[in-house]
């Protein structure tokens, strides 16, 4: 037993009178000690269960991250790329009520030459939803084989990077027995959504729900020195866009404030109901299509997406150039071809070593 952790523990533990916030660096400690499992099963499971309570401040998500970043093994920006990395950050538990785009969207990037890097693991608690990687998977891109120096390698040749938990952050990933056994959400999985998994600067882009959680993560951004980053209410806090309601983003801005943008759908003709998961091979088979260029009942969605992201990392001028360009991408088979690429060199790291 660590009485080092006992005595944050107690700080975060003391109920909802008497409970103290940890400084950021007493956060990383925490973090740390349980990453390295230097805290027991007990104490983290009651850390877990005590912050989540409590609620994790600004300063003591930056101390989880800061602890993230320096435990993990991340890629490397590549100086062949044309522009600063994206980061679409997902709920690690995956999607288990709406059809998810995210990777649609990240394709739709990467043809655009805009550099995007994915993270996650496994289907995890509580929602056991279906994960990215499992998606990428279905598409023949097996992301979770690769090694750190694999990934780096297809990063770099297709703009497309994937960090795969239990392969490149295998210590956070000892944190699914916990998650699975306590039942709830912790704060780690609020801080994996603004986790960056690349190495320097890059654009994050994280999905909350609730309107404090968006708050929360402008102040996390502010001590950390994160200056570019796009904040969005997006469907079961992803940072996919609902067709269904008016879009309510943060946008960072270079003087270092932030700019409300209220988006909605309906002003540009893709305004419609989001479409509801119904099992991994319905939502798989959908997201094929529609790489494929096919107009079904994802398209709108992914034009949507694809169109907004590719107008706030400035390849279009307007939203509706990016809208525009994103269904032009999809229609002539340039998304296609780019998940042609990525299979291709996916395989080819593979057999390299």
């Amino acid at each position: 037993m660590s009485n080092e952790f006992r005595e944050l523990l107690k700080r975060v533990g003391s109920g909802t009178h008497t409970s103290k916030n940890l400084t950021r660096a007493e956060a990383a400690t925490a973090t740390e000690m349980m990453l390295l499992q230097i805290a027991t099963p007990a104490q983290i499971g009651a850390f877990m269960i005590a912050h989540r309570i409590k609620r994790p401040t600004p300063e003591e998500l930056a101390g989880i991250l800061d602890a993230f970043d320096r435990l993990s093994h991340k890629l490397e920006i590549s100086p062949a790329h044309q522009y600063q990395p994206v980061v679409l950050g997902t709920p690690y538990d995956g999607r288990s009520r709406t059809v998810p785009v995210t990777i649609i969207t990240a394709l739709i990037l990467a043809t655009a030459n805009v550099p995007v890097v994915l993270h996650g693991g496994d289907c995890l608690p509580t929602k056991y939803g279906i994960p990215l990687v499992e998606i990428w998977q279905q598409l023949g891109v097996d992301f979770s084989s690769l090694n750190l120096a694999q990934a780096q390698s297809v990063y770099n040749q297709t703009n497309l990077g994937f960090s795969y938990l239990p392969q490149h952050f295998p210590a956070a990933h000892n944190f699914v027995t916990f998650r699975e056994q306590i039942g709830k959400r912790p704060p780690f999985a609020t801080a994996e959504l603004v986790w960056c998994p690349i190495a320097g600067e890059a654009h994050l882009v994280a999905g909350f729900v609730h309107p404090p959680t968006e708050e929360r993560f402008r102040e996390t951004f502010k001590l950390r020195g994160t200056k570019n980053y796009t904040l969005v209410k997006g469907l079961e806090g992803s940072c996919d866009l609902s067709r269904n309601r008016t879009g309510i983003m943060a946008l960072s801005q270079p003087e270092g404030n932030f700019e409300r943008l209220l988006l909605d759908p309906h002003k540009y003709g893709l305004s419609g109901s989001d479409l509801t998961f119904e099992s991994n091979t319905q939502a798989i088979a959908l997201i094929k299509e529609t790489i494929q260029g096919e107009k079904n009942q994802l398209f709108s969605a992914a034009i949507l997406n694809g169109g907004f992201y590719l107008w706030r990392f400035k390849i279009t001028h307007t939203l509706e150039s990016g809208f525009a360009l994103a269904e032009q991408m999809l229609t002539t088979k340039k998304v296609a071809n780019k998940l042609s690429e990525l299979q291709s060199m996916s395989n080819e790291a593979l057999s390299s070593n």
